[in-house]
């Protein structure tokens, strides 16, 4: 069931295009050397956004890595500049989605993208 969810998600859920996006900031953050962490953090939220489905997003520690010192600075500094912004249009995609019956999952999905839109260093997506 995931499968197929994942396909209906990255063709029609919007799962290319937030897929595209995360991709697109972390290469714009690649550029300079102080982004380089939350590009890597938005490569792995990237995944996650083209297939939701059956995965978790969780915290690094949970897995057995340490996290590195500053994570948690990182984050806020995060939150500040990008991830609120990210967050409010998974919102708004989210809530647009669950406007109809078959667009619920989707929505539901959008929701998950945006909760982690508020500390993405220091996750990793696993299998559920």
């Amino acid at each position: 069931m995931a499968l197929i969810l994942n396909i209906i998600w990255f063709v029609f859920g919007g799962g290319f295009v937030a897929w595209l996006l995360w991709v697109v900031l972390g290469g714009f953050l690649f550029l300079t050397v102080v982004g380089i962490p939350f590009g890597f953090a938005a490569f792995r939220i990237a995944g996650f956004a083209a297939f939701p489905f059956g995965k978790e997003l969780v915290d690094s520690r949970a897995v057995g890595e340490e996290r590195l010192v500053g994570t948690g600075l990182a984050n806020f500094l995060w939150l500040i500049l990008a991830g609120v912004w990210l967050a409010i249009s998974h919102i708004l995609a989210g809530a647009t989605l669950c406007l109809t019956i078959i667009g619920i999952p989707f929505g539901f999905a959008h929701f998950r993208l945006a909760a982690v839109c508020f500390a993405p260093l220091g996750k990793r997506s696993i299998p559920k």
